[in-house]
Formats: structure tokens, C-alpha cells, sequence
């Protein structure tokens, strides 16, 4: 582990280094299948996707820093669900870690701050959003005791 990492609530200041990382994370999904296809404006789209959860009352953006370097972000949101309990749940929409800082312990630190921010605005619960065949994912998931709960799928038409 980085004995100067910082782990900190996502600023303005911070919308270009994140949404570089969420391009990266969108290119890396698309590798897992040609429906997750990244769009042509991928960076712009990126930046207003950041500036919108940054500002929302309902959404965490967290930023991991080595050395004043964003190398991982984490964006969740916390969404009533309607028909189920627990009613609130926290979405982790986006996380990703630059590959050289992976395998460190990182993510799960960063997870689990991001979980408990979550829970500090009204999660009852944690749920993760991710490529289906994303098998990292799977496997980070499945060590912190997440299991599947939904699923799905798509083609195109």
C-alpha cells in the first residue's frame, strides 16, 4: 500500500482527472462487449456525467490521490427502491483504479469509504453495477461479500 494516499470527496477542480479515469473505465467495458461500445464524445460526455454526481445531493464521487495524482475514482448513488426491502439502496455506478495501483489494497479502501459515505446519506444497503463479464469485478465483489441479486440482458434491435 502507498503510505501517501489520500482518499477524499470529489471537488470541481477535480472534473477533468476523473473523467479521464471514467474514459478509461467506459474503454475497459467496452472490451467486455460490443454493446458497451464507448460513445464518440466519451471524454466530453465523461466530464458532464462528473460535474452532475459532483453537484447531486444523492451521489458520492469519491477521488483516490497518490502524491496530489488522481489514480481512482468511485461514483455511487442512493436510490429508493421502490418495491423491495431494504428501500434505500447505495449503486456504485463507476469504479476505477489506474492498472499499476491495483492489487494494493486500494479498492478495497476506497470501497469501503465509499460504502460508508453511502450509508451516511440513507443506504440501507450497497449494490455494485458492473459489466456481467467482468470477472475482476466479479471476484473483488464476491471477497467483499457481495452477491448477485438481478440481472441484465440485452441484443440489439
Amino acid at each position: 500500500m502507498y503510505p501517501n494516499i489520500v482518499i477524499r470527496a470529489a471537488l470541481e477542480s477535480d472534473v477533468d482527472a476523473l473523467a479521464d479515469l471514467i474514459a478509461r473505465l467506459k474503454r475497459l467495458n467496452g472490451e467486455f462487449d460490443p454493446l458497451l461500445k464507448p460513445a464518440e464524445n466519451l471524454l466530453a460526455a465523461s466530464k458532464e456525467y462528473v460535474k452532475s454526481k459532483i453537484s447531486s445531493p444523492s451521489s458520492v464521487v469519491l477521488v483516490a490521490e497518490v502524491d496530489g495524482r488522481a489514480v481512482g475514482v468511485i461514483v455511487g448513488d442512493v436510490e429508493d427502491r421502490l418495491f423491495y426491502e431494504p428501500r434505500m439502496a447505495g449503486i456504485i455506478r463507476e469504479f476505477y483504479v489506474l492498472p499499476e495501483f491495483r492489487r494494493k489494497g486500494l479498492g478495497k479502501r476506497m470501497m469501503s469509504e465509499a460504502m460508508d459515505a453511502l450509508r451516511r446519506k440513507g443506504a440501507q444497503m450497497i449494490m455494485a453495477d458492473f459489466p456481467a463479464l467482468n470477472e475482476i469485478a466479479i471476484e473483488f465483489y464476491k471477497k467483499m461479500n457481495f452477491r448477485p441479486i438481478e440481472s441484465i440482458y440485452a441484443k440489439e434491435v
